[in-house]
């Protein structure tokens, strides 16, 4: 998300667990909680009907990206920001639903993964609760990823979702974000059945491929990326979107090193994730 939003005095959400807030609290209608894992229900104002009858089969993780969780929760709820989540996963591993699973949530932007560019009527948005790398990007507490395990496990299982199918904004706009950030511990989760991941290889000297560069080693890296689901055409040219979509892989699958540059450690994670998913 990243935006900031000041609440006026008094403004401050109810944040008791186990019950639903009334349904003028942010406008939006109160409706039972689709996990079991929610602890409360802030109705959002802002959402709409997933087009086409789609079925949500991808899960987008956000973060917050503000100082402040409740300035964020009043963002993602109060009509005429035209930005909101399915859920919000707070530091201290409570979670709360904001949208419906059924209807689609307005969190991904424009973005792309695996050839469709409506990622909003086919995903449900997780934001995780922490300020981002504008407000210094803090670790993600391990009570807030035990809590983000298990709501997306829960979601993976109702909704069919397979482990690849769950991926970072970045990932999805990699050249307008950076979330939820290469701190995320993508290992971790993955060893629990969320995403996927493999050992990155080891950062080495040897052949660079980078911002300028054409030919069949920039075609063969494209395809690759795209073959993922990354939105990127193959062209044959690294260009800036090239970079930004290269960047985001590292961020996600090789976090040592995120500089936009496909070494031979970023391409031979490559192929180990894509032999790893069959694509």
């Amino acid at each position: 998300m990243g935006y900031g939003f000041m609440m006026a005095e008094g403004d401050k959400p109810d944040t008791g667990t186990g019950r639903l807030l009334p349904p003028n609290q942010f406008a939006g209608a109160a409706f039972v909680p689709d996990s079991s894992v929610v602890s409360e229900v802030l109705p959002s104002a802002n959402f709409g009907e997933r087009r086409g009858g789609i079925a949500p089969d991808l899960i987008v993780l956000h973060y917050t990206g503000m100082p402040d969780t409740e300035a964020a929760l009043r963002r993602l709820c109060v009509a005429g920001t035209e930005v909101s989540a399915h859920y919000v996963v707070r530091e201290d591993g409570r979670v709360v639903q904001c949208v419906r699973e059924a209807d689609r949530a307005w969190h991904a932007g424009e973005s792309s993964w695996g050839g469709d560019s409506d990622v909003n009527s086919r995903s449900i948005g997780i934001e995780i609760a922490n300020p981002g790398h504008d407000w210094g990007y803090p670790e993600f507490p391990r009570r807030q990823i035990a809590a983000l395990i298990a709501l997306c496990r829960g979601i993976m299982i109702r909704r069919n979702i397979p482990a690849h199918r769950v991926v970072g904004h970045s990932d999805v706009a990699p050249t307008r974000k950076q979330d939820p950030g290469e701190k995320l511990p993508w290992d971790l989760m993955a060893r629990s059945g969320v995403g996927v991941w493999n050992e990155p290889a080891a950062l080495a000297g040897g052949e660079q491929v980078y911002l300028g560069a054409r030919g069949a080693a920039v075609n063969a890296l494209q395809k690759a990326l795209a073959s993922i689901g990354y939105g990127l055409p193959v062209t044959g040219e690294y260009d800036i979107t090239t970079r930004d979509v290269v960047m985001a892989f590292q961020r996600h699958f090789r976090p040592a090193r995120i500089d936009g540059i496909a070494d031979t450690s970023t391409v031979a994670t490559l192929g180990r994730l894509l032999r790893s998913i069959g694509a």
